[in-house]
């Protein structure tokens, strides 16, 4: 099979050695005819005239042997006939330079010495026709193969007629790269860039047509079916604004990546990759220190709640980087768990990883994993995230979001964990729904905690066991030290100890391609012809990556003191809208042609927009720009632990009027009948 590929052999050879004799019989011939022609021409391009002066013409006939053997020779030496000619270059004219060189000197030098000075025009114009008809042969091979691809392309109809932004050095190497390869349909038509010292000039042969603002009429008056982004060093902002007008037109988009994952690639056209939606947001990422995280990582034992979801596996992958003394995963499903575990292992066979299934709302299991592990740090990522389904299923958020926190809570802080992390959501902000008032809950009970702690109040704080079938209890302050749960003993706080964790909540908007984000939905719905659904036309969101997200909330566990609300500068939010079309577009369709949009109207809870902070909570800056602090607003803290205890009593007692204790304790929090 791979000698078909490469050729039959003939006669015993391969098929370049056929072809490096025909070109040694080609070139023993092109030098002799070159210095013949050039005495030719020399004696008015007559033969009679020649023949009526023997003393130039016999030197050439008895030079000319010795010649050619030497013209072979140093042609070899050379290496003139080791390169592949369809993809000649630069560098097989300056092997054809060396060698004209050289065996000019030696026409001089033999012709002199041994016979007599030929006449300089002789010389000179016979040395410049063996340059010619050596490298004209060589070159005329890549000519008629460029030649025979666009003429094959063109009848087939399936050339891609392209438009490269970009006339740096990268976009040169591109059209290179497309140039020397044959079987490349790509036909590089015309070129965009902003500098304006540039226009109206060629690269590669290639015009300069104008900037950014003609790309669309360009691609009209260019038939282009394609469009090619090379400025690998462009601003974030810089390639979103390029970006955003290449997705209005119909053409397939493909850009290079970041110089940053370039480093040490050759940058050839099998590097450009297609757009994702997250180019589109065009928000510059977040920098974090990361000697800071690996010396906050380091050597500590960290425990990820949820550690199998989107946000939870991420903060695993990250951790585990840094060389934590041990990672603990905790999560309820399996599946998600087993993944990340057999991933982690395979990447970081060193890592001290432990796996553990179980629900934060166990408070005998999650107390149990603290007293046997003591972790330094908690990342509570552990959450019902679905709106439509919480608003549903009211209580079930109360009871993993809240109670499932209250409960990790209280087991770091008895446990002597250093930091508490929580993951929270832009929805807590003036929540519409039970789902983000159940996080924004999640907030003040970590406030609560670092309040009880700061101000030695810690006795205020009772665990919560819910272990028996109809049994909900809340341990009074009696029950101090040990307290029998069901027959099973379970540690409770004991205020001879001095307990100092600093709990920290990390604030931030709708992540890309999170198992609740909206890009998989869409990308399935366009998969299946459409129509791709949108809840109403002008509803916005603000997004973010899950890398960025993750390296927040270990930046955040970095700074964090106790208390703060950290919240990220996420830009300017985006249409839903826009989203869906920019997707599709991008999957090579058109919207509202090939693929349809429908709007759905809201969905129960859903708002028309998310906020990053409630007004009264102001903002600090933190050494990370993009990172700051909210202002924690000031609540009763006694009282509102009181109600979470009711509150707990109704959530497994399924009160079908939950939603107004809620409300009772989220003043901003706003039923939606």
């Amino acid at each position: 099979m791979l000698k078909g590929r490469l050729g039959k052999k003939r006669f015993g050879l391969e098929h370049y050695q056929i072809i490096n004799i025909g070109l040694v019989i080609y070139d023993m011939v092109a030098v002799n005819a070159a210095f013949l022609l050039a005495l030719w021409i020399r004696f008015d391009c007559s033969f009679k005239a020649l023949e009526k002066y023997p003393e130039y013409f016999d030197p050439f006939k008895k030079f000319a042997p010795i010649y050619t053997v030497i013209c072979i020779i140093v042609f070899v030496l050379c290496k003139m006939y080791k390169s592949v000619w369809r993809y000649v270059s630069f560098t097989e004219l300056a092997r054809c330079l060396e060698a004209t060189a050289i065996t000019f000197v030696i026409q001089i030098a033999g012709t002199t010495l041994f016979f007599m000075r030929m006449p300089i025009t002789y010389y000179c114009l016979g040395i410049m026709l063996q340059f010619a008809f050596t490298l004209g042969i060589r070159f005329s091979y890549r000519i008629f193969l460029i030649f025979k691809r666009k003429q094959m392309y063109q009848i087939d109809g399936v050339t891609h007629r392209v438009m490269m932004i970009g006339a740096g050095e990268a976009a040169q190497l591109i059209m290179r790269d497309i140039h020397k390869n044959p079987n490349n349909p790509d036909q590089i038509v015309c070129v965009i860039d902003d500098n304006s010292n540039k226009w109206n000039r060629y690269i590669e042969g290639v015009p300069i047509v104008g900037g950014r603002d003609d790309i669309l009429k360009n691609v009209e008056k260019y038939d282009i079916d394609r469009i090619y982004l090379a400025i690998p060093n462009a601003r974030v902002v810089d390639k979103r604004d390029i970006l955003n007008i290449c997705s209005e037109t119909n053409c397939e988009i493909k850009q290079l990546p970041s110089m940053q994952v370039m480093v040490g690639a050759e940058v050839g056209v099998n590097m450009m990759q297609n757009v994702s939606v997250e180019d589109l947001l065009g928000r510059e990422t977040i920098r974090t220190d990361m000697k800071e995280v690996y010396d906050f990582i380091h050597d500590k034992v960290i425990l990820v709640t949820g550690g199998g979801g989107s946000i939870g596996s991420e903060l695993c992958r990250q951790i585990s980087a840094h060389k934590p003394a041990q990672l603990i995963i905790f999560d309820i499903y399996e599946n998600n768990a087993y993944d990340i575990q057999n991933e982690l292992k395979s990447r970081y066979p060193d890592l001290n990883l432990v796996t553990l299934i179980g629900s934060v709302r166990d408070s005998r299991r999650i107390n149990q994993v603290f007293e046997q592990y003591r972790p330094d740090v908690v990342y509570h990522a552990a959450a019902h995230k679905h709106v439509p389904l919480m608003e549903d299923s009211p209580c079930e958020s109360i009871k993993n979001n809240v109670i499932g926190t209250y409960k990790t809570a209280y087991a770091a802080v008895v446990n002597g964990c250093k930091k508490f992390v929580l993951i929270s959501t832009d929805k807590a902000v003036n929540p519409t729904n039970v789902m983000g008032a159940s996080k924004r809950m999640c907030e003040m009970i970590i406030q609560s905690f670092d309040r009880k702690i700061k101000f030695g109040k810690l006795d205020d704080i009772l665990p919560m066991f819910t272990h028996g079938d109809d049994d909900v209890r809340v341990y009074n302050k009696k029950e101090r030290f040990v307290a029998e749960d069901n027959g099973s003993a379970v540690r409770v706080y004991n205020k001879k100890e001095q307990y100092v964790t600093d709990f920290v909540a990390v604030r931030f908007g709708n992540v890309l391609g999170s198992n609740g984000s909206v890009i998989p939905l869409f990308k399935k719905q366009i998969a299946a012809g459409g129509p791709v659904t949108v809840t109403h036309p002008d509803i916005i969101r603000y997004f973010m990556t899950i890398p960025e997200a993750v390296s927040l909330v270990m930046q955040a566990g970095v700074y964090a003191k106790g208390g703060e609300i950290f919240v990220l500068d996420m830009g300017s939010p985006m249409k839903i809208d826009t989203l869906a079309r920019n997707l599709i577009k991008l999957s090579g369709f058109r919207p509202d042609e090939d693929i349809k949009i429908e709007y759905t109207g809201l969905r129960p809870g859903e708002k028309m927009y998310e906020e990053k902070l409630m007004d009264e909570e102001g903002l600090e800056k933190t050494p990370n720009e993009l990172i700051h602090i909210g202002k924690p607003l000031d609540f009763d803290t006694d009282t509102f632990l009181m109600k979470l205890e009711r509150l707990m009593e109704s959530a497994y007692d399924n009160d079908p009027q939950i939603k107004r204790q809620v409300a009772d304790i989220v003043t901003t929090y706003k039923i939606q009948e």
